[in-house]
């Protein structure tokens, strides 16, 4: 599997990257998020999602690419959803940022969500009622800070909380609850120590 892919921008397009990564380019699909993030750099780092479809002759292998982890995140719950395939979630990612998506997700916003192409009433209502309290579980919407008034609480340090969250499921428990701990720590206290943040993530933790 394919966690991420640093390399040299090579190409890009508002629907395609290219990373140039030890003498192999990969082209990656990707949202207008991702696309606007990686406007005038050469050094990149995309986060992937593959996709493998078999089917006899006509086996394929695609890569999708996002520039954070939270919209890979988001992406992967949205193509859960019944109604919901890899490029309606794209065109979802491009019509919004994720923090307008989860937001919307979040306050049950039904108009904002219908007004993406290709999304009607009965799968904005899935989109909905299947991702509202996974959204909130996964910590996802805590990084967004969904829910809190812009201005408001600093970005969580991801390189903090990825690590603290992988040594938390080291030690047994569970990626999306120990995500949701740690990023509540890392809001209130934005410059805690990788260390510290574990130490009261145990307390924390149920």
């Amino acid at each position: 599997m394919i966690e991420y892919i640093k390399g040299e921008l090579a190409e890009l397009t508002p629907a395609l990257a290219v990373v140039e990564a030890a003498g192999v380019g990969y082209a990656l699909n990707i949202s207008l998020t991702t696309y606007t993030a990686l406007q005038g750099k050469r050094q990149v780092k995309l986060y992937v999602h593959e996709v493998l479809s078999a089917g006899g002759r006509d086996d394929s292998f695609t890569l999708y690419g996002f520039v954070a982890k939270q919209e890979r995140a988001l992406y992967r719950l949205l193509i859960t959803v019944s109604g919901v395939g890899a490029n309606t979630a794209r065109m979802m990612l491009s019509s919004m940022t994720p923090a307008e998506l989860c937001n919307a997700i979040a306050t049950g916003d039904e108009r904002m969500i219908k007004s993406v192409k290709g999304i009607g009433l009965k799968t904005a209502q899935r989109v909905i009622v299947d991702l509202k309290d996974k959204i909130m579980a996964s910590g996802i919407a805590d990084e967004l800070h969904v829910g809190t008034q812009s201005g408001g609480a600093p970005l969580v340090n991801s390189a903090v909380k990825d690590e603290a969250v992988g040594a938390l499921t080291m030690l047994g428990f569970s990626p999306a609850p120990a995500a949701k701990v740690v990023a509540a720590i890392l809001q209130e206290t934005p410059d805690m120590p990788i260390e510290m943040v574990v130490k009261e993530a145990l307390k924390r933790i149920k």
